[in-house]
């Protein structure tokens, strides 16, 4: 099939995949975001910080001009949620607490950012990009194999609590396609059965070494280097000194 044609083939797949799982996704959720209370996340879900995190937050404060604590929004946030898990109202609640800012702007924050999991996730969270580069190099057939090894679709989590799939835009990481991520590691350069290694690790309680998977050293051409293979030149951009 010609790229031009897998190129439409991709589109038309990725459209349908987000008409279909989007109000399933455990992030954000979109703009379609409407909070419900439910067993496990309700006012009554408990939530502080540890006397730890409490203190970083002091340190994440700090690299804010003085009176504006709502601009450590984000990074808080975070914490709250590598703490937690995910992000329960309490937790977002708690933020607003300590930044001393409206319940609403931290709840505008975490339902803006996908990065924020509004609903528990699994101890491991595989987040696959399918965007136009990791489609084209085959990121459907990664998809199609984390489904069949762990017997869940996007936007579920396994029976285990392990594992929970997600579909996302963009890593970032367009040159080493296709990838994804896993918690905070990326994994690079896939074909099906490196997927299906990397997850039977983590099963393992192993955590594989992150980056590519072809051996090539980060994002380096795949046929080796085809420039800046010399040593490089000393200060003076090339100028002779005698000149």
């Amino acid at each position: 099939m010609s790229v031009a044609a897998r190129l439409r083939a991709g589109v038309a797949s990725s459209i349908r995949r987000y008409l279909h799982n989007t109000s399933r996704c455990s992030g954000a959720g979109g703009a379609s975001f409407v909070h419900r209370d439910t067993p496990e996340n309700n006012l009554d879900t408990p939530f502080d910080f540890t006397p730890e995190n409490y203190k970083r937050i002091e340190a994440i404060i700090g690299n804010y001009p003085e009176g504006h604590k709502a601009a450590a929004v984000i990074p808080v946030l975070d914490l709250a949620q590598r703490q937690h898990g995910w992000l329960p109202i309490t937790a977002m609640n708690k933020v607003a607490d300590v930044l001393q800012m409206p319940a609403m702007r931290v709840y505008e924050v975490a339902t803006f950012y996908t990065m924020y999991n509004r609903k528990p996730v699994g101890k491991y969270h595989i987040q696959i990009c399918t965007t136009t580069p990791c489609m084209l190099r085959n990121s459907d057939a990664i998809l199609e194999a984390i489904e069949k090894k762990l017997g869940i679709h996007v936007g579920e989590t396994t029976p285990d609590g392990l594992f929970t799939l997600a579909e996302v835009e963009c890593l970032g990481a367009c040159v080493n396609a296709p990838m994804v991520q896993i918690n905070d590691h990326y994994y690079e350069d896939l074909v099906p059965k490196d997927i299906e290694n990397i997850i039977d690790d983590f099963k393992a309680g192993k955590v594989p070494n992150p980056g590519p998977r072809n051996g090539r050293f980060s994002c380096e051409p795949a046929g080796g280097l085809t420039c800046l293979t010399d040593p490089p030149r000393g200060p003076g951009f090339g100028v002779r000194a005698d000149l």
